[in-house]
């Protein structure tokens, strides 16, 4: 008999396999991974081809902005997305794809990806 807990995981798990088999990026286009806690969240620009991180930005890093109250807010969420973008232009990258994970489209998630329209991204 399996816990429930290992059912969910197994779910989780296979959630995220059945988006990552559509979503794949490479050195001109890479992947928006998300990946948020109770308390921050972050966001990696990744090369699927080459396996690299190229850029990230997070509630934790010590160029986000100190002043949000809340750590796992919509706006911090928005100002995350928005510096992924400013470094993603340092890095001449204009085009990604959106990678949610495990996570629906709603939400903080949706205020990451708007923060990141807003500052150029294109996806």
């Amino acid at each position: 008999m399996e816990s429930s807990l290992i059912k969910r995981n197994e779910r989780r798990k296979r959630r995220v396999f059945r988006i990552r088999k559509h979503v794949r990026g490479n050195a001109g286009k890479p992947r928006l991974c998300i990946y948020k806690t109770n308390q921050h969240i972050s966001a990696q620009l990744i090369d699927d081809e080459s396996h690299l991180t190229i850029v990230s930005a997070g509630t934790q890093q010590k160029d986000f902005p100190k002043n949000a109250e809340a750590r796992k807010c919509k706006d911090s969420a928005r100002q995350v997305g928005k510096l992924i973008a400013e470094k993603a232009k340092e890095k001449s990258i204009t085009a990604i794809v959106f990678d949610r994970g495990r996570y629906k489209f709603h939400g903080i998630i949706a205020e990451l990806a708007a923060g990141a329209r807003e500052a150029g991204l294109q996806f």
